[in-house]
């Protein structure tokens, strides 16, 4: 687990991850109890996974494993912390909002989009940017 922030900073990532897979959840009309595992973690970690299940032995910023939905089970959204960090400050907004996006990303891969291909791509970003727009206006600004 990546903890250069503290607990509090800790606490903000996993809030803003929490939002933005259960706004997601609601907006794509997911009812009933469902569970969502989301795991802060590392670039060591998430390149592990990487390599293990994709075969990409690089880190990623994001690895979606869904599940077969049984018992509410929807999947896993692993976020690397660290590759999180520095596509925030290339795109010059919070961490906070970067988590957003990814858990966003992750769940929409849980829920069958794909963006693998052009047309699967645009769909699915057209939906997470709607989304993360919503996340954002919903969040408490800071002082």
């Amino acid at each position: 687990m990546y903890r250069a922030g503290g607990r509090a900073w800790a606490r903000d990532l996993a809030r803003a991850a929490r939002g933005a897979v259960r706004l997601t959840l609601q907006d794509q009309g997911v009812t009933g109890p469902v569970e969502v595992s989301v795991v802060l973690a590392d670039d060591a970690i998430v390149r592990s996974l990487n390599r293990a299940y994709r075969g990409k032995d690089r880190t990623t910023d994001v690895l979606a494993f869904p599940q077969d939905g049984a018992g509410g089970l929807l999947g896993d959204v692993v976020i690397s912390v660290e590759q999180a960090a520095r596509q925030a400050r290339r795109a010059r907004h919070p961490l906070a909002r970067e988590i957003a996006l990814l858990a966003v990303h992750g769940t929409l891969h849980l829920l069958g989009y794909e963006d693998e291909t052009p047309h699967g791509r645009r769909a699915m970003w057209e939906v997470q940017r709607r989304l993360v727009r919503a996340w954002t206006a919903r969040r408490p600004k800071r002082r």
